[in-house]
């Protein structure tokens, strides 16, 4: 049996519990990392704190396809290795900011996924609990903005145990169906 179907298996209560559990051990996996991010679908931005009163000049930084290191120069890098998906280098950037954090920016090259974490070999985090901002949906076209709405609706009847958006068209045709044909009996119809 898979961890899903164990989960799937769980009673509200416990799925909460469950949720609950996981969000802090993530929360906590996060918080001791060298560095805090955050992402969009299309962007990453990760914040590292160094020394008070450090400068550009005195950072040595490399942002690459697939990896990423940066750290005070003559010394060990605070954050190095692989990214976790490649993203576009010359849309890439970084500064200092205050001279107490650098600000780095990758742009993801696909710009459809969640990333699970900034480096592979540090903690994941669950994408699945992502909700991406609202605001952002403004800036879809119509048709696209559309179609996340008819997914986020019909993810959150799901999870409702209600009918999705085409059940209930499907659901609104056959009522309007039997109202036009009251002679017809349904009662045993099964519909798909």
């Amino acid at each position: 049996m898979s961890a899903e179907d164990d989960y799937n298996n769980l009673s509200a209560e416990e799925r909460e519990a469950r949720d609950r559990e996981a969000r802090l051990r993530e929360q906590e996996e996060q918080a001791a990392l060298p560095y805090s991010w955050t992402q969009e679908l299309g962007e990453v931005d990760v914040t590292i704190p160094v020394p008070q009163g450090t400068r550009g000049k005195d950072l040595h930084v490399v942002i690459d396809k697939k990896r990423l290191s940066v750290g005070l120069k003559g010394h060990e890098p605070i954050m190095a290795g692989e990214l976790c998906k490649e993203i576009k280098v010359e849309d890439s950037t970084w500064t200092v900011q205050d001279n107490k954090a650098v600000l780095i920016h990758l742009e993801k090259l696909n710009k459809q996924t969640w990333w699970e974490n900034v480096l592979t070999h540090h903690p994941k985090i669950d994408t699945r609990k992502i909700e991406p901002t609202n605001s952002k949906l403004s800036d879809l076209d119509n048709e696209t903005r559309g179609m996340v709405e008819k997914m986020m609706f019909d993810n959150q009847q799901k999870q409702l145990g209600r009918p999705t958006s085409d059940e209930l068209k499907k659901m609104e045709a056959l009522k309007k169906f039997q109202a036009a044909h009251p002679e017809l009996d349904f009662s045993n119809a099964k519909i798909s």
